[in-house]
């Protein structure tokens, strides 16, 4: 067991969470546990899938694994599961906080010129609004 991987205690709550197996046929060599230890390993490091250790499986089935879990939402699902059962037992804090520094507008957003919109301290730029005159008027004669 290498240090970073699940615990006793960590495999206890993620083990009903995960998908039945639905082939039959002949019993996978490795167990989910060393293949989630795998795919686990390769984000923490941030390594190639092709460096996993072998101690988890090939990383072919390692990377399987972890695909087509992605493809079919179940990685979605097992965290949906997990952040309802820790809200349940009080152990998140729903808090948000948004830092104004980290949103910028483009620079086209700022000082534009809208289409049809005339400013007023440039009268020179749009085209005079057409006046009427008194021979204009319906009925002037």
């Amino acid at each position: 067991m290498g240090r970073h991987d699940l615990t006793n205690a960590q495999w206890a709550k993620l083990e009903p969470l995960l998908p039945v197996g639905k082939k039959s046929g002949r019993p996978p060599v490795h167990t989910k546990r060393q293949l989630i230890d795998g795919i686990r390993w390769r984000t923490r490091a941030g390594a190639p899938w092709r460096d996993v250790p072998e101690r988890y499986g090939p990383w072919e089935t390692v990377y399987g694994l972890f695909r087509r879990w992605q493809r079919d939402g179940t990685w979605h699902r097992i965290l949906e599961q997990l952040q309802a059962q820790a809200d349940a037992e009080g152990l998140i804090t729903w808090d948000v906080s948004v830092d104004s520094t980290i949103a910028r507008a483009h620079q086209h957003a700022a000082g534009a010129r809208k289409k049809g919109m005339c400013r007023s301290s440039r009268q020179g730029v749009c085209s005079p609004s057409p006046t009427t005159t008194g021979s204009d008027v319906p009925g002037a004669g």
